[in-house]
């Protein structure tokens, strides 16, 4: 008998990109509207497909992989690779254009913050919603449910409707339910980025264990290193094709080496859909205001992004962040308005922020720049996000710690601190 859990054979998924709004998910309700329309106006969809504005794009090209029961799977991949696209096929909240998926098992799936509970329920409410969305019958979600509520740590909170979590509390009790109701398939995207380090290692652990017991896991991350503590397989995805598969730590090491620019100047392609922000450009400049990717450990470089605001937007946020050349986080830095702190209302027009990283800060060493727009209102949404866009150098030139031949058992950052001495004892 064959181990094999998912089985995915020529998978396509076409859009059409016009003038109307591509919806992220298709519900009940709009399939029905559209049918309706379609039986009022046959001509309707012909003529919106053939309209000069109009283009096909294949958000997933022809893919073809094969799963075992209790393999943990990375998908990895840049903006529009296709990743967010697979998963919603896997979980079946879209439908494939062409191809095949044979799946043996109840899925459970966490892709975003707000997907999957109801707002005007409780959590205990949601808890049994859930499981029974699984087919799950209520002794089944009995047993499991003090498990699911200590780990969520939500206990003061469980008879409050979930509109009024925070998006922490919603993910931590979003991924509780996905993991303790004995899914034989969990697929969990960024999302537990929300969460805090001590819960997204409770997290880990958790799926760890979901595996040992012969469950299968896929996992989204932009996070290398937890892509490389979590999972074995990898598949990489670009522009919804399979670049390659297989053992984790070789897939990981040709995607660290080849999605990065070596320039210092990349322009950026456009996502699918058009969001309120987008952003165009991103340029590394030295010390001398130059476009470089080698900079001196003892001079400080500037990060410059040009952005698009397409409609008027309150509370958004940017940040840039900085990774060792392995995929370990360095720092991330937010960009702050003095009049609200970090929360900005931007009006329609084009834009360029800049940051400064300081002199004798980062290691000599290789790193990557990644950089997202993002509100965070009562809960995180993701608007834009680009990862590892510029690889670049900190050259040494003379530090303290240049008699040194290994960098990397001192650390990643440069800090002069204040030390004090005194004599106590002749």
């Amino acid at each position: 008998m064959s181990d094999t859990v998912i089985r995915v054979e020529n998978l396509s998924k076409k859009y059409i990109l016009g003038h109307q709004k591509q919806e992220s998910y298709t519900t009940l309700r709009d399939s029905i509207a559209s049918s309706a329309k379609s039986l009022l106006n046959p001509f309707q969809r012909k003529s919106q497909i053939s309209d000069s504005n109009s283009e096909e794009f294949w958000a997933l090209n022809n893919v073809s992989f094969e799963i075992e029961q209790g393999d943990r799977v990375g998908i990895i991949g840049g903006n529009g690779a296709g990743k967010s696209t697979l998963l919603k096929i896997l979980s079946r909240i879209v439908e494939p254009t062409q191809g095949k998926i044979r799946m043996a098992g109840r899925v459970a799936s966490l892709l975003e913050v707000g997907t999957g509970f109801h707002p005007e329920l409780t959590g205990r409410e949601n808890i049994f919603l859930n499981g029974a969305i699984l087919g799950m019958d209520r002794v089944e979600i009995t047993r499991k449910f003090d498990e699911i509520v200590a780990f969520a740590e939500v206990e003061r909170f469980l008879d409050t409707p979930v509109k009024r979590y925070s998006s922490g509390m919603y993910v931590r009790l979003a991924f509780a339910v996905a993991a303790h109701l004995e899914p034989e398939i969990l697929i969990v995207d960024e999302v537990l980025a929300v969460g805090d380090a001590q819960f997204q290692k409770k997290c880990l652990g958790k799926m760890e264990d979901v595996s040992k017991e012969g469950k299968t896991i896929i996992f989204v991350s932009h996070q290398m290193s937890t892509i490389e503590q979590l999972c074995h397989r990898v598949i990489w995805l670009n522009k919804g094709q399979i670049v390659h598969q297989g053992d984790a730590s070789q897939i990981l090491s040709k995607y660290l080496t080849q999605s990065s620019s070596d320039r210092p100047i990349v322009c950026l392609e456009q996502p699918i859909e058009r969001k309120e922000i987008l952003f165009t450009k991103i340029t590394l400049l030295n010390n001398l205001n130059e476009a470089s990717t080698e900079l001196d450990v003892k001079s400080p470089f500037t990060i410059n992004l040009n952005y698009e605001v397409v409609e008027a937007i309150t509370e958004v946020e940017i940040s840039i962040r900085i990774k060792t050349s392995e995929g370990t986080s360095v720092f991330t830095t937010v960009y702050s308005d003095a009049s609200d702190k970090q929360k900005m209302d931007k009006t329609p027009g084009l834009y360029q922020a800049s940051v400064q990283i300081p002199e004798l800060f980062l290691m000599p060493g290789s790193y990557t720049i990644s950089f997202a727009a993002f509100q965070f209102k009562r809960v995180f949404r993701l608007i834009s996000r680009y990862d590892d866009m510029i690889r670049f150098r900190v050259c040494e030139t003379g530090t303290k710690i240049a008699k040194y031949n290994d960098h990397r058992n001192i650390g990643v950052i440069l800090v002069e601190l204040p030390w004090q001495e005194e004599k106590i004892y002749n």
